[in-house]
């Protein structure tokens, strides 16, 4: 949990592990299989912030959150419109049915005609476990969002950026343009994160990347990549031979970029890069 001052300033941070097994991210089953022991968790970071009520931003695991980016040559202004037109378009693209599906959407301008839609799709019971945690303990969930979706805020975007992020056994690959969202996937990975080799991640990871660069006709000319710690050295000549572009770790890229303030220094040394990025979303 951090604090945020009413200027958007860090105040304060507190973390509190969780015994294993106690929340399994999954956007389909029951995620906090020990809901005691989650929100005892919760209640305690809130006691060591002094925090008694207000109101909460939530980032969530990846798994539980879809995003789809789609192209439409015609979308409504209305989210009244918009969202059956949403619901309709990707009900057999997510395992739930249509009136569990929680929607969130932002409109992006494409090269071409028409316009991008990025959508954030959830399954609303499990979404709901998450908000009741927080109510809980006196605070308001205002906003929900994935931890990756929130990271992407760090990105130095001017070229096309291609971001790798492991956290736990679910790897999320991103690709940003010019503050667009242009390729986004959320997959588990095949194996242990401690056993995985340089070419298993690539396999992985290519076909976002592929992806991209038929659809747009332009390379990837820069990765970052986070979760693998010091690993990183020996990822980063298989996926600069693939992709003929510098391999940076996420983090030490923000900081070089000043995207990171020095207050907020405490978060980038515990690798919360998702409550980073959700500082220039504040902003």
């Amino acid at each position: 949990m951090v604090r945020w001052s009413r200027g958007g300033a860090l105040e304060d941070l507190a973390v509190e592990p969780l015994r294993p097994g106690a929340l399994v991210p999954s956007a389909l089953e029951t995620n906090l299989v020990d809901s005691a022991a989650v929100q005892s968790s919760v209640e305690k970071v809130c006691h060591r912030l002094h925090v008694r009520e207000g109101d909460a931003a939530v980032l969530l695991p990846d798994p539980v959150i879809r995003v789809f980016i789609q192209h439409f040559e015609d979308f409504p202004r209305s989210s009244e419109e918009a969202l059956p037109l949403l619901r309709w378009r990707l009900r057999k693209s997510v395992p739930f049915d249509l009136e569990e599906m929680l929607v969130s959407y932002t409109r992006q301008a494409p090269r071409e005609n028409g316009v991008n839609v990025v959508t954030a799709l959830a399954r609303l019971p499990i979404v709901r476990e998450y908000e009741q945690v927080v109510r809980a303990s006196k605070l308001r969930p205002g906003v929900v969002l994935s931890s990756s979706i929130a990271a992407v805020a760090l990105l130095d975007d001017r070229r096309p950026t291609l971001m790798v992020r492991i956290a736990g056994n679910a790897l999320t690959t991103a690709i940003v343009r010019g503050g667009m969202l242009c390729g986004y996937r959320c997959t588990e990975l095949p194996v242990d994160r401690r056993e995985l080799a340089p070419r298993m991640l690539l396999d992985e990871i290519f076909p976002v990347a592929a992806y991209y660069q038929d659809i747009s006709q332009e390379r990837v000319q820069s990765v970052v990549v986070s979760g693998l710690g010091d690993r990183l050295r020996d990822f980063s000549p298989v996926l600069e031979e693939e992709f003929h572009c510098p391999v940076h770790s996420l983090l030490q890229s923000a900081l070089k970029s000043g995207r990171v303030p020095d207050p907020a220094r405490g978060l980038a040394d515990r690798e919360l890069e998702g409550l980073l990025g959700w500082m220039w979303y504040r902003a």
